[in-house]
């Protein structure tokens, strides 16, 4: 069974990798692996932002 898509625990993961990726402490093997899981995180969160979006845009229309 798949886990709910917690938007907001998403996004708080992607405000880590921000602060992982900025910090001039990190190497760049570590930075390409934290642009990797960003891109995987953003893209669901897109995806999650598109339904609730195809949600509302039923209920108005």
């Amino acid at each position: 069974m798949e886990k709910k898509f917690d938007y907001a625990k998403a996004v708080a993961a992607l405000e880590d990798i921000l602060a992982k990726v900025e910090d001039p402490a990190t190497g760049i093997d570590d930075i390409d692996k934290y642009v990797h899981q960003a891109e995987e995180l953003s893209a669901r969160c897109r995806e999650y932002l598109r339904g609730v979006r195809d949600k509302v845009d039923a209920i108005d229309g």
